[in-house]
């Protein structure tokens, strides 16, 4: 009797395991699960239509992991006390906080790009060789936060150099491997394809952002950031710097900065030591559905909304209503392609437009201006606060005009010092002192620094909104 109940048991176990298991293999939720990860075929196409055996994986990971490299940075964070209530904090200590990434080297002598949040406020940076595991302490050239990208200087020669590609040439569907160190595993190589190109994703911290990103679905991970994606040749395409993700790990999409843009933001840092931007003055949106019902079904280019008073010569040659079809013979599908054709320049260029207005095709030139309105190249002026601890520069004509505001001085790389300890963020832009307008950068630098008792500080938050905030010091 025993034994024909524990058969039964048995059987009626087995029966709910299968039952179970069918429902799981059933469940859309699991799909991606069971799937294979990559079910590589024997051969496939490249851009220039050759055929391509599976062993240039291996051969495009030996040209381009050699040219990657480790990033360690070391900077500086305010750990405020959990008693201490006011904005105010004298007790607040400063601790080193780590954290690393990737990079990319360029040329021979040492010239290294990554991400630019990956070194942004770094008071140390480490650059580790993937080959020889060597470390060199690098030196920033310059940050451009409108790209996320940085360029690192390390004194080294005869380094491995990655060739780099033209990304216009790249298509949907080409396979791409990314390298970089994700979770600290150096020299790790991913394999995907080109799922997507102009990807605009909202991701750069900035008022003015460049954002046409390839999206591809090579695993990349934290650690991956300033790596490269590389095509079957081995030649850079783009730099890593995005994950689509709610977690902070790889969910299924990643997305790098077109090497075209890489390379026109590494020459101006080099030559310049800031990005020489061109602005064009226009204002523009995509076409979407009942856009382009109204504009006689036009379904690509971007339409114009506004022409500010930034660049006189937008004026002149721009309406409100434009459709801008081409810049310079590229075809525009969208504004992330927009911003990305405008990036390629500097400020005195002349692009070539195509215009669609009022059913008409026309074209037109007009010349770029930088963030003050002129032609000129800009250099950047920055003045160090020792006792304050943080660098200050003027915020330029097109930022005021943003913001609505006369004058402006925003606050960067803050280290320890009086600004740290009153918790003020990166990209604070000082309005007002105690209801007064500093007349220059250095009064708006000796006010904080013998400031005493009760003091008001108005300014522009990081995110572009009023900020308000008050302080006794004693």
């Amino acid at each position: 009797m025993k034994k024909g109940i524990l058969i039964v048991l048995l059987g009626l176990i087995g029966g709910m395991a299968g039952a179970y298991l069918l429902l799981q293999i059933k469940s859309p939720a699991n799909d991606t699960a069971l799937a294979p990860i990559h079910d590589y075929p024997v051969s496939i196409i490249n851009t220039s239509g050759a055929s391509v055996k599976d062993g240039d994986f291996v051969e495009a990971s030996k040209i381009s992991t050699p040219a990657v490299v480790f990033i360690k940075t070391e900077s500086e964070a305010q750990r405020r006390s959990s008693f201490w209530f006011f904005d105010f904090d004298p007790f607040g200590q400063i601790g080193k906080v780590s954290s690393t990434g990737s990079g990319v080297i360029l040329s021979q002598d040492g010239y290294i790009v990554t991400n630019s949040h990956v070194v942004k406020n770094a008071q140390k940076i480490e650059v580790v060789l993937s080959q020889k595991k060597t470390t060199y302490v690098a030196k920033l050239i310059g940050l451009d936060p409108s790209t996320d990208l940085a360029l690192l200087k390390i004194d080294a020669k005869n380094l491995p150099v990655i060739e780099v590609a033209n990304s216009d040439q790249t298509q949907i569907g080409e396979w791409v491997l990314a390298v970089g160190n994700p979770f600290n595993l150096t020299s790790t190589v991913t394999a995907g394809i080109i799922s997507a190109k102009g990807r605009n994703i909202s991701v750069v911290d900035n008022k003015f952002p460049i954002e046409s990103f390839i999206q591809t679905d090579a695993a990349i991970n934290p650690g991956n950031s300033g790596g490269a994606l590389v095509n079957l040749k081995g030649q850079l395409i783009g730099v890593n710097t995005a994950i689509a993700s709610k977690t902070g790990s790889y969910v299924g999409y990643g997305f790098a900065i077109p090497s075209n843009i890489v390379s026109k933001i590494v020459n101006d840092l080099k030559e310049f030591g800031q990005t020489q931007r061109g602005f064009s003055g226009l204002e523009v949106v995509d076409i979407d559905g009942n856009l382009a019902a109204k504009l006689n079904n036009i379904e690509s280019g971007v339409y114009v909304t506004n022409v500010n008073d930034n660049n006189a010569d937008a004026k002149k040659v721009i309406k409100t209503g434009d459709v801008i079809l081409k810049v310079d013979n590229s075809i525009i599908e969208n504004k992330a392609n927009f911003d990305e054709q405008i990036a390629y320049h500097r400020p005195g260029d002349v692009i070539h437009l195509v215009i669609s207005r009022g059913g008409n095709k026309i074209e037109r030139d007009l010349r770029l201006v930088n963030a003050e309105g002129t032609t000129s190249m800009l250099k950047r002026h920055v003045v160090t606060s020792e006792s304050l601890g943080a660098d200050f520069e003027l915020i330029s004509k097109i930022e005021k005009d943003l913001y609505g505001i006369s004058f402006g001085v925003k606050v960067s790389n803050i280290k320890n010092g009086k600004l740290r300890k009153m918790n003020i963020e990166e990209e604070f832009i000082f309005t007002s002192i105690n209801k007064q307008v500093p007349e220059s950068i250095d009064d708006l630098i000796s006010r904080l620094e013998t400031m005493t008792g009760q003091v008001r500080i108005e300014g522009i938050s990081p995110n572009g909104t009023k900020q308000f905030m008050s302080f006794y010091i004693y």
